[in-house]
């Protein structure tokens, strides 16, 4: 006979922070302290006393650390690719350039709203020689995929020539992800780095110029995708940040 573990009890004594949930405060006190100062010096403990609740009632909403980063991990890609599929599907049919440009434009937005640029979190070694970040590398894998999938339908045959599409759609990531260190540039304690909408269109025009496509197609694909871009997004283009 199995014996079940017992969940811990639900959390008392959680403080109200206007519309947040405490699961919700958690995630952001964690993503604050383990930016600022590392995963590994973290403690729940921290992360409890910076949310206001008691450490056992955090372990109420996650079951420890790791778990906690992996959601935070998941923050920075997730929102991406679930809007993988609606893209392919709303494109006109055959624009590939617009389709990989639009989701450079998601991508750039999703890096440059998640909170406290947890996006950083992927340059920690603490982080990444951790076994808990292989459950959020099959997650940064599949995005790199669907980069991969229409730089197959997009790049010269020149540039298909010289690289795989493995090592094309990584290439694709990293160009997409210097947003995180663009976040970092000239930030005080509580600014905001914001990217700027010709910032982030220079972004997907270069992913497109990688993959060998002419400048004639990249304007064409700017023009489609911007407009097309509020239909993905809760805030409106001219709002990129």
């Amino acid at each position: 006979m199995t014996t079940r573990r017992s969940r811990p009890g639900r959390p008392r004594h959680v403080p109200d922070s206007g519309t947040a949930s405490p699961r919700e405060q958690i995630l952001d006190a964690a993503a604050r302290l383990f930016v600022s100062q590392g995963f590994a010096a973290t403690s729940t403990r921290e992360i409890a006393d910076h949310v206001g609740i008691r450490q056992a009632s955090l372990y109420y909403h996650f079951a420890g650390k790791d778990e906690i980063l992996v959601e935070l991990l998941r923050k920075s890609v997730r929102p991406t690719t679930d809007k993988v599929e609606k893209i392919l599907n709303q494109v006109p049919p055959l624009d590939y350039e617009t389709a990989l440009y639009l989701l450079v434009l998601v991508d750039v937005r999703t890096l440059a709203d998640v909170p406290h640029n947890v996006g950083m979190l992927y340059m920690l070694p603490d982080v990444t020689n951790g076994e808990v970040y292989t459950e959020f590398r099959k997650e940064h894998e599949e995005l790199a995929r669907a980069y991969a999938d229409l730089a197959s339908k997009v790049a010269s045959e020149k540039v298909l020539e010289g690289v795989s599409l493995k090592q094309l759609g990584n290439m694709l990531i990293q160009q997409v992800e210097g947003v995180i260190r663009m976040r970092t540039e000239m930030m005080t304690e509580g600014d905001v780095r914001r990217i700027s909408c010709p910032e982030a269109w220079a972004i997907a025009s270069s992913c497109l110029r990688i993959c060998g496509v002419s400048q004639e197609k990249i304007q064409a694909a700017n023009e489609v995708a911007v407009d097309m871009l509020d239909d993905f997004l809760e805030d409106r283009v001219r709002e990129l940040a």
